[in-house]
């Protein structure tokens, strides 16, 4: 069955082609997505293809009920921490602007489990990191259309103190557990 022009499906197979064009001409860097997708044996692109058409459209019957300005971001939030030689990152699929203000909001796959709460409360403060004047958005909102669930967190001191206490906890936890421990 060939799909409509201009559909979700077409959108997905042009991005996908794009970033494997990148990487047989050399504009990509090994491990990058692109360079990744063009190693890929066909099954994995057509899982990558199902998975991105599905988010997609999902994103797409969201924004229908939206009657405020909203815009897809370009990428997700970035903070280095440069001393830990890390980056830090906060997943966002859309972002609400209101005159002086921003909502963000996240899609995810399946159901949310135990750590979405704090996912939110640290992405939350990620993004009010990376934000070039620290403003945090007003809220935080997590959606998993399948499950038909709708979490939140809002952009006060007390959830971005909980987001800066949830990723200590975690560095902490993973520093414990790459630590080599005496025999």
């Amino acid at each position: 069955m060939a799909s409509q022009p201009g559909s979700v499906r077409d959108a997905v197979r042009d991005e996908l082609g794009d970033q494997m064009l990148r990487a047989t001409s050399g504009y990509s860097r090994s491990g990058s997505l692109s360079h990744w997708l063009a190693s890929a044996p066909y099954p994995v692109i057509g899982l990558v293809t199902a998975e991105a058409v599905n988010w997609a459209t999902q994103l797409q019957e969201i924004l229908q009920w939206l009657e405020a300005p909203w815009e897809v971001p370009a990428s997700d939030a970035y903070y280095d921490v440069a001393a830990a030689r890390t980056t830090l990152r906060a997943r966002r699929d859309l972002v609400i602007r209101g005159e002086e203000t921003r909502t963000i909001v996240r899609v995810r796959s399946g159901s949310p489990g135990k750590s979405a709460g704090p996912g939110l409360r640290a992405d939350l403060t990620i993004e009010a990191l990376a934000d070039h004047e620290g403003v945090a958005p007003v809220r935080y909102i997590g959606l998993w259309p399948e499950a038909g669930v709708c979490l939140s967190v809002d952009g006060t001191m007390t959830d971005l103190r909980s987001g800066a206490r949830d990723l200590v906890r975690t560095a902490v936890a993973q520093r414990r557990h790459s630590t080599p421990k005496a025999a």
